[in-house]
């Protein structure tokens, strides 16, 4: 199981660094099928090793021909707000379901229709006319809706941010990566903080949490390596790929947490 999490951890902080999405929602449906731990650890654990993923790509990217769109700020301070409430709402959830299986089948069922309408999307955003807001209030808006998703499912960002880029703010296939990469960086920082400070910090194998941070500073070197080699076109393929493999993996899981009930 070790080396399983440990691979997972660096293909998908290496194409989650390319693509955008984070990482977290290759991570988080992985560990859910192959680890016998509750969802409030392996949401933890796949936050904070998105969150080292993200600081090392964001830094790597410092310098380079992609800048942070004005928008794309407000869009991280929205996502952080979103992403205390997000978990928040986590935590409320769980209370209510009262076993981790009812909050994964909920985590997993999401996951399959929030994925599935990104595929979707990005298979016909080539016929899709798409916005272009420059409002701060939308961004704003827009972020927290982001942030509420990331924190919730544990995936710190997901396809969603991509979609929600790319749709209301018409950016390319690059620059929603690197704006969605910086809104991800916010929403875990204060997701990480809130915990923390409310002393609900999960029980850990910490051995095991410091390799995949170890892993995802070298699968974010990697993947914004091979991200400067691949134009957009490449990117969409590598992401419409994850999204299969995402889909099918929260079905999965879908159908294992339902058995679990």
């Amino acid at each position: 199981m070790f080396i399983i999490v440990a691979f997972t951890v660096l293909i998908a902080t290496t194409v989650g660094s390319i693509s955008g999405i984070g990482g977290g929602v290759l991570i988080k449906p992985i560990m859910d099928a192959l680890c016998d731990m509750s969802t409030s650890q392996i949401s933890f654990m796949s936050g904070l090793t998105v969150l080292t993923m993200t600081i090392v790509s964001l830094g790597r990217s410092i310098g380079g021909p992609i800048r942070l769109d004005r928008r794309g700020f407000f869009l991280a301070i929205g996502s952080a707000i979103g992403g205390v409430a997000g978990k928040a709402l986590f935590d409320m959830v769980k209370s209510a379901a009262g076993n981790d299986a009812a909050v994964g089948l909920c985590q997993n069922i999401l996951m399959v229709i929030l994925t599935g309408l990104v595929f979707v999307y990005t298979l016909k955003k080539q016929s899709i006319s798409t916005k272009n807001f420059r409002s701060t209030a939308i961004s704003l808006s827009m972020g927290i809706v982001l942030g509420i998703f990331s924190s919730f499912l544990g995936i710190g960002g997901g396809p969603i941010n991509l979609m929600i880029l790319s749709y209301f703010f018409s950016m390319d296939t690059k620059t929603a990566a690197f704006n969605s990469l910086f809104c991800i960086f916010f929403s875990q920082v204060l997701s990480l903080i809130s915990t923390m400070l409310t002393g609900r910090v999960p029980s850990i194998d910490w051995r095991l949490m410091v390799t995949m941070m170890v892993l995802a500073v070298v699968g974010a070197t990697f993947g914004r390596s091979c991200s400067k080699k691949m134009d957009n076109r490449a990117v969409d393929r590598l992401f419409m790929a994850l999204m299969v493999v995402i889909i099918l993996l929260s079905i999965y899981n879908c159908i294992r947490f339902g058995m679990a009930l």
